[in-house]
């Protein structure tokens, strides 16, 4: 029997045991099959890091080059790492997943292949993120504006909830709101609530990152650009509490909400805070996809609406005060105050607008500011708005709210993210302007008359069965400067 403990012959063959794999071949497996089910991008950003460091007795250790990798592994993927083993090693017992020290993360790295040859690189710029390209550069240098806290922002009614809830956000990360969405219009007070957020968040010694929308994006495509994504998501992910202002402006750039909602995920599973502001709720953002839309829609979501007389009479009173004090001539009587807040139902930003204009009046020419004086400024700015309203005025702001090139309004193109923003853009041109339906079909793209009158019958009829796109036609013609429909 010594050949059987030889080999078997066969058929004039020596066929021998096949040596046991080692187990930096069954990592170098595991790998590949967490690449397969994961995809290419994941594998490169989380797993590919990581690195063998021993087993014993079947307890495997892996490295990661920094806690971000080591605590978002141990999260996410380490079940998916524990049955790969498992299904490789019959003698697997446990996984362990530790943050390795430089030396022994260099090592490691270059004794194990990985797929991607920038991962020693990005693992430098974990350990030391403010040593990386452009992309983190200047990434913490935005501060708060000191007249933006809590202690300047007037409370009303219909803004009550939402000064109530970003108190209770700021002071204190033990509470069920890992996540704050607010959403209002242009000047309604959005940038103020984050910035005094930033401000008592940040006096009681939290880390606060305040970005806008186009900031997260121009940077994180920056660091895509220059391999340095890992230090990104850790600065990112280094934050107590991020704001993110003017979310609407990054909708429809898959790559970036994708990060987005990577990092709010992260900070959600860290127990960290998260606020979002834009200028309509979740459920009207265009360009978001669904996972994103239903994350926000799971937040503490609060409007901010505009303010009534008796609010914007008391923003007047304290934006007033303030100018005085800085200004003596600059002082308003109180009657004029009344009347403006009366007569101007718009929002705080269009409301101090007027009073600035009243104000520079009275310091400038030393004369009273009488009711007279204020009905003119109130009436020329009313002229202002009334003008009629072009077509490309409507088409460039259609364009510019479904994320459109303008060209595309004019094209022959018929996929449905085309096609109906331009029956939306012909709907509000026809009632906007006093445009014939053969001229409207001209400038877009030469279209006949039928055309349009598809468009507006088609653009009534999904208006009254979807709340949510007639929403989107409000808003717009918010924009042009026209009251939303009743």
């Amino acid at each position: 029997m010594d050949w059987l403990r030889r080999g078997k012959v066969m058929m004039g063959l020596t066929l021998k045991d096949s040596p046991e794999p080692s187990w930096q071949d069954i990592w170098v497996t595991v790998q590949e099959r967490v690449r397969l089910e994961c995809g290419q991008g994941i594998y490169d950003t989380w797993i590919a890091p990581l690195g063998l460091t021993g087993v014993t007795d079947g307890q495997v250790k892996l490295s990661a080059p920094g806690r971000l990798v080591r605590d978002y592994v141990a999260l996410h993927h380490a079940t998916r790492l524990e049955r790969a083993f498992a299904a490789l090693a019959p003698n697997f017992e446990s996984l362990d997943i530790v943050v390795a020290p430089e030396s022994r993360a260099t090592a490691t790295r270059k004794a194990v292949p990985t797929i991607g040859g920038n991962l020693a690189r990005q693992a430098r710029e974990i350990e030391n993120p403010r040593r990386g390209g452009g992309s983190l550069q200047g990434l913490w240098d935005r501060q708060p504006d000191p007249a933006q806290s809590f202690a300047n922002f007037v409370v009303g009614p219909d803004t009550e909830f939402a000064f109530k809830a970003a108190q209770r956000f700021a002071e204190s990360s033990d509470n069920d709101m890992g996540l704050l969405f607010v959403h209002g219009g242009f000047g309604y007070g959005k940038t103020h609530l984050l910035n005094a957020i930033a401000i008592d968040a940040s006096s009681r010694n939290a880390r606060v990152l305040f970005l806008r929308a186009e900031d997260f994006m121009r940077r994180f495509l920056g660091a895509l650009r220059n391999q340095e994504t890992l230090a990104f998501k850790k600065e990112l992910r280094g934050a107590d509490v991020l704001l993110i202002d003017d979310l609407q402006h990054i909708c429809g750039r898959a790559a970036t909400v994708s990060e987005f909602l990577h990092t709010v995920n992260a900070f959600t599973d860290l127990r960290r805070r998260v606020v979002i502001a834009a200028d309509r709720p979740p459920a009207a953002l265009e360009g978001l996809s669904g996972d994103v839309r239903s994350r926000m829609q799971g937040a503490m979501v609060i409007a901010l609406q505009k303010p009534d007389a008796a609010t914007r009479l008391e923003i007047l009173r304290a934006k007033s005060l303030e100018m005085e004090r800085k200004r003596p001539r600059s002082s308003l009587p109180e009657e004029v105050l009344s009347y403006v807040a009366t007569e101007l139902d718009v929002c705080p930003r269009e409301l101090l607008g007027v009073l600035v204009k009243l104000a520079t009046y009275a310091d400038l020419t030393g004369k009273p500011v009488t009711l007279d004086v204020a009905e003119e400024a109130i009436n020329s700015r009313g002229a202002i708005l009334d003008r009629r309203v072009t077509i490309e005025e409507i088409q460039k702001k259609t364009a510019e709210f479904y994320k459109l090139e303008l060209r595309e309004l004019h094209s022959a193109r018929r996929a449905r993210r085309v096609a109906r923003p331009r029956l939306v853009a012909m709907y509000l041109a026809r009632e906007l302007t006093s445009r014939s339906l053969p001229d409207i079909g001209r400038r877009f793209g030469g279209r006949d008359h039928t055309t349009v009158l598809h468009a507006c019958r088609r653009i009534e009829a999904l208006c009254g069965t979807d709340p949510v796109f007639q929403q989107g036609v409000d808003f717009l013609r918010k924009v042009l400067g026209r009251a939303p429909r009743t």
